[in-house]
């Protein structure tokens, strides 16, 4: 079947181990075999079984009393020890390498905006003939707001240049923002966002209308901001890369588009044998040869 991997990435919170337990359970209601890796050495619960765990080797809790270090220091001191014995990632891997697997990557940006680590490894599993690619997540909260937004957006784009592999962004959380009993975000969305009959209006957030989003800040923000907004229009109007699919975990309908997409980017499913096609009889070929007229 072939090696493919999702890499799960996003800032803390934006519902990268609710992604992975999702995806899996959907893909097992298709009888597909889906493996999680945590790749997060902070990590300390999962809500999914999880098959490799990078805690076996290190965890950020030793690096930090070992060597004195804090929190992020501690993180990326285990993601670089990762690398330096990239062999005992290879041999744990190898256990499943006709299975379709899933990393949960840590929440810390830094690690794929700043760093090398994630993009090395990323071409580590290239190298090793896996089809990767990068699914980063982008809580749906950020919507609310267009300052946020275009934040967001802008990570999503450091990260696409960084990591360099085929990538999808999502916004998660969905089924918050679409849920007319869920308090303050939704009553907040209603109150300065559209609707279009019963659903809000995600177009300019799912396929970025820049020149709209660009006047809501000039709206929102000082005057002597405009300058860097029209800035930060033109680069994202210049490279417009950046697109999202929404995800609402209670919609199977929303679940598979995401997948579909994912898949369609790694081209899972190209390498299967096509089926030999029945007759109009719904018989296969021998069947029909034996059929009395």
């Amino acid at each position: 079947m072939g090696k493919h991997v999702q890499l799960v990435m996003g800032p803390a919170g934006s519902g990268k181990s609710t992604y992975c337990k999702t995806i899996q359970e959907h893909c097992q209601n298709q009888r597909r075999t889906v493996h999680i890796v945590n790749l997060d050495p902070a990590a300390e619960q999962f809500s999914y079984p999880v098959s490799i765990d990078i805690r076996e080797l290190v965890t950020v809790e030793d690096a930090m009393s070992k060597l004195s270090l804090g929190p992020n220091g501690g993180l990326v001191y285990c993601m670089e020890q990762l690398l330096d014995e990239i062999d005992w990632f290879k041999e744990q891997i190898d256990e499943y390498e006709e299975d379709y697997l899933i990393i949960d990557c840590p929440g810390q940006i830094e690690l794929f905006t700043h760093y090398p680590v994630m993009s090395t490894f990323a071409k580590h599993l290239q190298n090793w003939g896996y089809n990767v690619v990068a699914v980063y997540l982008l809580d749906s909260h950020f919507i609310t707001d267009s300052a946020k937004f275009m934040s967001g957006v802008l990570m999503c784009l450091s990260v696409m240049y960084q990591m360099e592999l085929p990538h999808i962004n999502v916004l998660t959380k969905m089924d918050l923002i679409w849920s007319e009993q869920n308090g303050n975000l939704a009553t907040k969305f209603k109150r300065e966002h559209p609707f279009e009959g019963t659903k809000m209006d995600l177009e300019k957030f799912l396929d970025p209308d820049i020149p709209r989003l660009i006047d809501e800040l000039n709206v929102d923000m000082d005057a002597k901001y405009k300058s860097l907004n029209t800035s930060l229009g033109s680069l994202l109007e210049d490279d417009p890369l950046v697109g999202f699919l929404s995800l609402n975990i209670k919609d199977e309908d929303s679940v598979e588009l995401v997948l579909s997409h994912v898949d369609h980017a790694m081209q899972y499913g190209e390498d299967l044998e096509p089926k030999e096609p029945k007759d109009a009889w719904g018989d296969d070929e021998e069947e029909a040869e034996d059929r009395d007229y």
